[in-house]
């Protein structure tokens, strides 16, 4: 039986962006989404516990295929339970379908509609807040560096440019509100970008010695 103790083992060797804590955020989120939006259940809980299962060990290479690598990883755990295989598919679409920056499989089901908007609830609030310093600092770049006009412009730094977070903020942060699926979610990423929003104008004020 699939369970949150269970899933623990999968996330040993991740990187702090997408440990374990993650995805318990995701699956309970997830499995509130599933309750208000009448998803099944069973599928869109394998799924969250899923969905980050390979690819995101810190120093890999793999992170831009880690939905199609979980997938995979997702098949072989499901057939070990007992599954069959219309809802292994299930699950793994959902997983497929996740990722943001990747449109080949955009999410079909209220189960992968689900799935994708509580993992991308968590980039939101204050725990995005965290997440997207935190994943500055993995990467070597500063939290906040004033972005160039191009990249204002076009999303596309200058040569030489960090990424920071402010810049992850400007580029993704900002309007992943706009890319979810259900209502239910919606309704709480805009609370959450507010707050996001607030925090990074406190964060420019302070770094400017503004307040």
């Amino acid at each position: 039986m699939l369970t949150l103790e269970k899933a623990r083992e999968w996330y040993i060797h991740t990187d702090p962006v997408h440990d374990f804590s993650h995805i318990e955020r995701v699956y309970r989120m997830a499995q509130r989404l599933a309750k208000l939006e009448g998803a099944d259940p069973e599928i869109v809980n394998a799924a969250a516990l899923l969905h980050d299962a390979e690819g995101t060990t810190p120093g890999s290479d793999a992170r831009r295929e880690h939905h199609l690598r979980s997938a995979d990883f997702a098949a072989t755990i499901l057939k070990q339970e007992g599954w069959n295989e219309e809802r292994i598919r299930a699950v793994q679409h959902c997983i497929r379908a996740h990722r943001y920056r990747d449109d080949r499989e955009p999410p079909q089901t209220i189960e992968a509609k689900v799935i994708f908007d509580a993992d991308k609830l968590d980039v939101l609030g204050a725990v995005g807040a965290v997440r997207a310093v935190v994943y500055a600092a993995l990467a070597g770049t500063p939290f906040y560096a004033a972005p160039s006009s191009q990249f204002l412009e076009t999303g596309v730094e200058l040569p030489g440019e960090l990424h920071s977070a402010y810049h992850e903020y400007l580029f993704k942060l900002r309007h992943v509100e706009k890319r979810l699926y259900t209502q239910t979610a919606r309704e709480i990423a805009r609370q959450r970008r507010k707050y996001l929003d607030k925090f990074f104008i406190q964060l420019i004020a302070e770094y400017k010695g503004e307040r």
